[in-house]
């Protein structure tokens, strides 16, 4: 009788080390030390000393102390080349059809082009009375939440030269700056929270940040509800909490590292 094919026994055990101690690095841990591999490990630095050196020759793991090391070059080359190629609506869809079956809400996809805000995705509620915004709308993005959420991936200085110039009282909203001071104010205080809001005669919408590999915001997602649903505030507060949650997941399929 044939024996079940046991695949344990080709793990190459030096190989796996190797990529173990890639995968040590987070957003919180982007400097590590070589005693901080073997404790994770469990194992001592000696058996691992050939194989750190390895990965530092290969420009996977990069020395900056006597013992400390983050990552290399060619990590973040190789990551970067495949995360640049993975197109953020096919990333985003699954992710906003599941927070629209959980939050009955519907859901939509934006990017910024200039000051405009332009919807990409749309997850549409099944709810009799939903809000649902066309993919290809564009908006002012000082006007709507996704594009004030897009916004706060902006410094001070680059918003100021943003709208340097630009009249922001002309357009009608019951929620938006009428003046570049008031739109800092409102981007700043956005930024704080994590999230950003609008309210308009009929509907509420939620924005939140979608960040990319390299820590930039790459676009905002939001929930849009009937504003007679969002009056409870616990309401609010779920809603939130699943929005927020959703664009860390999508940020970390676009490369971004977990918190």
């Amino acid at each position: 009788m044939q024996k079940p094919n046991n695949h344990a026994t080709y793990i190459v055990p030096a190989l796996k080390k190797g990529l173990e101690i890639v995968e040590m690095f987070s957003a919180r841990n982007r400097v590590l030390t070589i005693d901080d591999f073997a404790k994770n490990l469990g194992v001592s630095v000696s058996s691992i000393y050939r194989t750190v050196v390895t990965l530092t020759e290969m420009h996977y793991l990069k020395k900056v102390g006597k013992k400390s090391y983050e990552l290399g070059p060619k990590v973040l080359f190789n990551g970067f080349s495949y995360l640049h190629q993975r197109d953020i609506v096919q990333v985003a869809a699954a992710h906003l059809h599941a927070l629209r079956d959980e939050t009955s809400a519907s859901c939509h996809l934006a990017i910024r082009e200039g000051l405009e805000t332009i919807y990409l995705y749309r997850a549409q509620s099944h709810q009799i009375m939903s809000v649902n915004i066309p993919v290809g709308t564009r908006f002012p993005c000082h006007t709507v939440a996704m594009g004030r959420a897009i916004l706060t991936g902006l410094k001070d200085e680059a918003l100021s030269r943003l709208y340097s110039g630009i009249p922001l009282d002309g357009i009608s909203s019951s929620v938006k700056p009428l003046s570049l001071p008031q739109l800092r104010m409102m981007v700043a205080r956005d930024k704080e929270q994590g999230y950003s809001i609008n309210r308009s005669d009929f509907s509420t919408a939620i924005a939140t940040p979608v960040v990319n590999f390299a820590g930039h915001v790459k676009a905002a997602i939001n929930v849009s509800v009937p504003d007679f649903v969002i009056n409870n505030r616990d309401v609010q507060d779920r809603l939130t909490a699943s929005l927020v949650r959703t664009a860390g997941q999508i940020s970390v399929e676009m490369g971004a590292m977990e918190e």
